[in-house]
This record gives C-alpha cells, structure tokens and sequence, in this order.
C-alpha cells in the first residue's frame, strides 16, 4: 500500500516543528488524531471557496515552480502544488492566516512592475529567483513571513503529492534488512515512510 497525502502530511509537518505555518500544523494534527480516515479538507478535489485572483494564482504558479523547479524529477506545478496551496488556504486557513499570503503575492507583483516593468507571473526565471530573494531577505513589504510560510506550502505540497512521495523520493512501507555498513556511495534517495 502507497502511502497517501493525509499520512505524509504528518511527517511533512514535523519537519518544520513548532515554527508550522498554522494551517499545515492544523490540518496535520487532524489527520494525525483520524488515523487515516477521510478527510475531506485534505482530500482531493476542488477549494471550498476560491482564494486567489487570477492573477495571484498565476504568480503563485510560477513561484512554486521556482521554489521547486522541475530537473530531472517533476516539479511544484507538475505536483499540483498550487491547487493543494490553494485548496489548502481555503479549508484549512483562518482569514487572517490567508492575508499575508495574499498580501505577498500583491507585494511581489508590485515590486515586479516596479523593477522589471512586467507582472511577475510573466518575469523571467532569473527575474522571480531574485523576487524570492528580496522576500527572503526582507526586502519587500512583509516578505520574510510571506516566504516562510510559501516556502512551507510549497515543501508541504510537494513532498505530500504522489510524485513527491514516489518520483522524489522512494517509499519503502517496510524497510530492508539492515547494513550499517552500507557504503554512501550507493545512496540514491532520500526514503520516506
């Protein structure tokens, strides 16, 4: 049996510990506490109420992309990430958990125009890359948190979806015998359980 999305989420969630953008922590403490039973909130399917406009959406496309880009394995958009983010914001989030979000993407579509005369889900890759840096660094209004909690969506949607799970790494419902001797060299991947 595969491990599923509401599972991983758990995991996922642990990574980042008592620094959890809210959300993540709740919808993973909820799936923690039904032991794997539906839920629908993290289920598939479609956002309970539409988060973004379309323009956000389309910049939170491209940044997650950024964020996870697609090299030899797929990529955040590839994953579904920014419908997971999206239907996660909307069923998993407090209004004002969803207002910083939003709020950095607006700020890094000023600062796009602002800097590159172009919407910055039209910027170049390169151009984006430095839009993170300037959140990461706090360079744009209220931008060190938006980064932190895009960065733990992104990571959280990614490494919960199918392809994070199987494509990224490789899932071993029961792990092998063990070798404490096993050359690192040899090491392919990251395993997840």
């Amino acid at each position: 049996m595969i491990i599923d999305r509401r599972t991983a989420l758990a995991g996922v969630a642990a990574m980042f510990g008592a620094g959890a953008f809210a959300p993540i922590a709740r919808a993973a403490a909820t799936a923690a506490q039904t032991k794997g039973a539906v839920i629908p909130g993290i289920s598939e399917g479609p956002p309970s109420v539409a988060v973004f406009t379309p323009a956000q959406r389309a910049l939170l496309t491209a940044l997650s992309e950024r964020v996870i880009p697609t090299t030899d394995t797929p990529g955040a958009i590839a994953a579904g990430v920014p419908q997971y983010i999206e239907k996660l914001l909307a069923d998993w989030s407090y209004t004002k958990e969803r207002e910083p979000v939003i709020a950095g993407l607006d700020a890094i579509d000023k600062r796009s125009m602002a800097d590159f005369k172009v919407a910055g889900a039209k910027a170049t890759a390169k151009q984006q890359d430095a839009l993170l840096t300037l959140a990461m660094n706090g360079q744009i209004p209220g931008g060190k948190d938006w980064f932190e909690a895009f960065r733990q969506l992104v990571i959280t949607g990614y490494y919960t979806s199918e392809i994070g799970i199987t494509q990224e790494r490789e899932y071993l419902p029961v792990p092998g015998e063990y070798n404490g001797a096993f050359p690192y060299s040899q090491v392919n991947k990251v395993y997840s359980s």
